[in-house]
């Protein structure tokens, strides 16, 4: 989550703020800006002041210089509160764990509205045997009554049916992401909306709201090239993590991803004052990453541009954590190194710890919302039964 191309877009932003704010105070104190001359000290005092308090002066004169040293205009950096990412701990903390609660909850509709539908399914298919004949006649003679534009529409909508079944559950989902990605590209390029994307959009621990851009600026992309690089990743691991964790698991485990990726940026900001507004998806897609290379070590891998190189899954890791490790201590600007290695480490840490301390203990949670989708002991369940195994 890591592009900050719009950096200096965001601090000719606040520069500006900052001049109307004091063009603005100025303006309710004339009198400082017309003022009355002071009368002149006497040498004598001048001379007497670095004698009787030095440190004072000493004092003042750095802060002097340090105020002309900084370029006219721009914002004055917020001081580092370390404080403030108390509420991001509890936020992550809570998100986790309610990410994961949703998707055990989630996952077990699925599996029950997926046998309901198949018990319909065979009682139907019975009922058409014995009418077949008679079916066939009636839609021959539907089919002959619709127009020509119609007919096109309704194979146009069978080829998109027929297009969509055949991709595969991981691609489903990370098709409802790209489209996601895709609107909030598309808001940035609004100029109204400008204030309100650098807001809830962009993550920064200096900024008043810090909790929900944690989320959304998963979700957030400014530029073109940089959303495509990371949904191109993201759509590459989509097939074999979905298949080896499941739709639900994958969607609780990429939305914790980003909020982990996004603290431990929170962190290393505050941490080296360095602060400044980040987005992208970059931090959850490292987790879905290490998720699979973490999982499934040996897996051949290979660049798009360079076809003739391939290495496996666990050396790629280990060379993007190198990568972005260097990049955190020599300080690159370009990406944000510490919210890679954030969601790498949150990757690799669930698929060899958090699963076993998170997932697979969820059938506690899954039993209370049957009891309570089920009802009271004398009531009958609702959606006519159908209870099944998670």
């Amino acid at each position: 989550m890591a592009w900050r191309g719009f950096r200096q877009w965001s601090k000719e932003e606040l520069s500006h703020s900052s001049t109307l704010f004091t063009k603005t105070r100025f303006s309710l104190h004339p009198q400082q800006r017309c003022g009355f001359r002071k009368a002149q000290r006497k040498p004598e005092i001048r001379k007497e002041i670095p004698e009787q308090n030095p440190a004072a002066d000493l004092g003042e004169a750095a802060a002097k210089k340090k105020t002309l040293s900084r370029h006219p205009g721009s914002p004055v950096p917020p001081p580092r509160k370390p404080g403030q990412l108390f509420r991001p701990l509890v936020f992550t903390v809570g998100f986790t764990g309610c990410s994961f609660g949703a998707a055990a909850i989630l996952q077990y509709e699925s599996v029950k509205f997926r046998v309901e539908t198949a018990m319909e399914e065979a009682k139907e298919e019975k009922l058409k045997k014995h009418e077949q004949s008679h079916d066939t006649a009636y839609w021959h003679n539907w089919w002959n009554q619709l127009s020509d534009f119609q007919k096109q529409v309704i194979l146009l909508m069978s080829v998109v049916d027929d297009w969509w079944s055949r991709k595969t559950e991981g691609q489903k989902t990370v098709m409802g992401i790209i489209a996601l990605n895709t609107v909030v590209l598309c808001c940035w390029r609004i100029p109204y909306m400008q204030r309100s994307m650098l807001k809830y959009f962009t993550s920064n621990p200096a900024s008043k709201t810090r909790c929900l851009p944690m989320v959304l600026s998963s979700f957030s992309h400014y530029s073109i090239l940089h959303m495509m690089a990371n949904m191109y990743v993201l759509w590459t691991f989509s097939t074999s993590v979905v298949s080896l964790l499941g739709r639900e698991q994958f969607l609780a485990l990429y939305l914790s991803g980003g909020v982990f990726s996004t603290f431990i940026s929170y962190i290393c900001k505050t941490a080296t004052g360095r602060l400044g507004p980040s987005l992208g998806a970059s931090g959850a897609v490292m987790t879905v990453l290490a998720a699979v290379c973490t999982k499934i070590p040996e897996a051949k891998l290979g660049i798009i541009l360079l076809p003739m190189l391939s290495f496996t899954a666990g050396t790629a890791l280990k060379a993007l954590v190198a990568f972005d490790t260097v990049g955190l201590l020599l300080g690159w600007r370009m990406l944000d190194h510490a919210a890679h290695l954030g969601g790498a480490l949150f990757g690799v840490w669930y698929i060899s710890y958090g699963h076993g301390l998170i997932w697979r203990k969820r059938e506690p949670l899954v039993k209370f919302w049957h009891d309570l989708r089920k009802g009271p002991p004398g009531g009958a369940p609702p959606g006519g039964g159908g209870d099944s195994r998670v």
